[in-house]
Parts: C-alpha cells; structure tokens; sequence
C-alpha cells in the first residue's frame, strides 16, 4: 500500500510539472506563430501532459514492447519540452533588445530558435546511448597486490534501459578484465516490472559483483529485487563488511538519514591498518567516512545532472557531483552513472563505465 501511495504521489508531481512544460511549450509557440489559442489547444497540453504519468503506469503493470516506446517517447518529450522553454524564454528576453540593432522578423527568429532547441534534444537524445569507459588510479595505503575494479552506478533497469543495455554493459565490462564489479545504486529504475531475463543478463559478468541499494531500488521493491538477484552472482552489502584480496570493502545500504554512514561504521568491525572502500550510493559524508579510516568512497546518484540546465541544480545539492575528490590522504569517486534516469538524454555528461585501477 505505502508503494502504491509513493508511486500515485510521484506521478502526480510528475504530471503537475509536465502541465507546466507543455503549457509553457504550447503556449509559447502560439504565440510564435500567431496560432489560434482554442479549446482544442488546451486539450493537446492536457493530453501531452497524462502521457508520462499514463505511461508509467502501464509500464508497472504490463511492461512490454508497446508500453516501452511509448514510455520513452512521453520521457524524451519532457525533455525536450525543457530545450523548447528554454528557447522561448530565450525569445521573449533577448529578441526585442536584438530587434533594436538588427531587424530580422520575429516569426523567423522564433523558427530558428525551436529548430536550434529540436537538434540540441536530438543531440542529447543520441549522446545518451554512448558509453564511455571512464578510467582513473588510486593508490591504496597497505595494498599488496594491485586490483582492477569496475564501478558501475545508476544503470536504471526499466523501461528504456533494459536486458539488452545489460548486455552491453556486460560484454563492456568484461573487456576490461576486472578483478571485481562494484555497483553503487540504481541498478534497478523503480518504473517497471522485472523481466525474467535479468539474471541470465547479469550472470554473464566473470567477475564477483557486490552491491548496495540506492534511491531507485527502493522505489522498484526490495523483496521483489532480492528474489532476483538471487538468482544471481551478485551479493548486496548492507552495513557489511567484505574482504576482497587485500581489500576490505564496506557497503552502507540507501538512507536519506542524517549521520546515516557515520552511525553505520560505529557498529561495523574493520581494521583501519588495511585498506579500505567504502560503497555508498549518496556522495555525503566523505570527511565523515575520511576520519573512520576509509581511504576510498565510491559513489553515484548524481548523474552529473545528466543534461543542461540540471546539471547547475543538481550541483547546489551535491557539491561533489562528479569525478575524483581528495580530502587528507582520502578519495571520494563520483561516477555520472551508468544509464539514465527519466528523460533519456545526456547533455554536458557520459554514461559512464568506471575502471578504477588500485595500485599499492
């Protein structure tokens, strides 16, 4: 019940800020193009609107190939509905100040600003099926053998990334040769029922997986989770330890709680003489986890805000959105994700496959 309500409640927000969108898109070219503004207006922006949350529900409860495309289709417009906005507010701002010094018909600058916001959406929409093997070397206090790790974060299996996006990132992974696979969260999108499929798709990795949950993994059902990925290699962590080699790796399961990694190592036994990393899906609480002994935090979430302007919002929130961060002699890594999450486009960030070379 308590899912079903998150779920209503998610897609009620959804569909408000979507209104939102299609009106100001809607509107705002009527007004470009002089079109009538009648009733048949307002009802495309209410249809427009219903598509996401519509389709979100279908994909919850029958997930196949029609309710699939039509998910990414009502995701990829919301994101381009953005591109669109921006280019009107762009319109209503600067053109007249621009009409002043060069006089180019509105109609025209309205045209190529919306054709502009179309190819940048075309853009992202195309960058977001590229991954990038995104390769950085940490050295490691009390490492006797080097290791080669691969993280992967933020993959969203769901409606637009789904058994076959697991493949490429298996057969990706494997090239690398790692000596471990680590997941930081969001392997799972929350949006979708799980497909049989799945375990044979992440059996393929050579490597030993571990795993700890995030945001969107809670939101997909943990049980129904744990049931698949029992099925599996893959072991989830859960304020665990777990040696590796040399390694000693600790994986803190999702919490928005204060203090939560903080609270999590007092009740975890480790030796700080080792090496040690620490798997968590939140970029939060690096000098915490720096003065329990952990020299390496590996984290996602953030997306890197996937695509512009997002990426401005998201850093006000998680000063520490991407790439590799030192504070005394300790590291935090903060991967841009390895798929992605609503509208599926990318726009000043990769889908990224992390290779992290541990050298003593």
């Amino acid at each position: 019940m308590r899912k079903m309500l998150q779920f209503i409640m998610s897609m009620l927000l959804f569909f408000l800020i979507f209104l939102a969108l299609n009106y100001a898109v809607l509107y705002g070219v009527s007004i470009v193009f002089n079109l009538p503004r009648t009733n048949t207006l307002y009802i495309i922006i209410l249809i427009a609107a219903l598509s996401y949350p519509i389709s979100a529900t279908l994909e919850r409860i029958f997930s196949n190939l029609p309710s699939r495309i039509f998910y990414y289709i009502s995701a990829a417009w919301f994101g381009i509905s953005i591109y669109i906005v921006i280019s009107l507010a762009v319109y209503v701002i600067f053109i007249p100040s621009i009409n002043l010094y060069i006089k180019i018909p509105t109609l025209i600058i309205g045209e190529i600003l919306i054709i502009i916001a179309v190819l940048v959406s075309i853009y992202a929409l195309i960058n977001a099926t590229r991954l990038e093997v995104k390769e950085i070397t940490v050295h490691l206090n009390g490492l006797k053998n080097n290791i080669r790790a691969v993280q992967l974060s933020d993959v969203h299996i769901g409606p637009i990334r789904n058994v076959g996006f697991i493949k490429r990132i298996v057969d990706e992974t494997n090239e690398l040769k790692p000596d471990i696979i680590l997941i930081t969260g969001d392997l799972f999108d929350g949006t979708s029922k799980l497909h049989k499929e799945i375990p044979n798709a992440l059996n393929k990795f050579k490597a030993p997986i571990l795993f700890v949950t995030g945001n969107h993994d809670t939101y997909q059902d943990l049980n129904e989770i744990s049931k698949i990925l029992a099925k599996t290699r893959v072991k989830t962590l859960n304020k665990e330890l777990f040696h590796f080699k040399d390694l000693q790796i600790i994986g803190i399961d999702y919490s928005l709680e204060k203090r939560h990694i903080e609270k999590a190592l007092q009740n975890i036994e480790y030796d700080r003489n080792k090496p040690l990393i620490l798997l968590n899906h939140l970029p939060r609480e690096f000098k915490t986890a720096q003065k329990a002994g952990i020299q390496l935090q590996l984290s996602g979430h953030t997306h890197n805000g996937q695509f512009f302007p997002i990426n401005y919002i998201v850093k006000m929130i998680f000063p520490y959105i991407k790439g590799l961060y030192e504070y005394q002699g300790a590291k935090l890594y903060v991967s841009q994700g390895t798929g992605t999450w609503g509208p599926p486009m990318r726009l000043g960030s990769r889908c990224e496959i992390t290779l992290i070379k541990i050298k003593k």
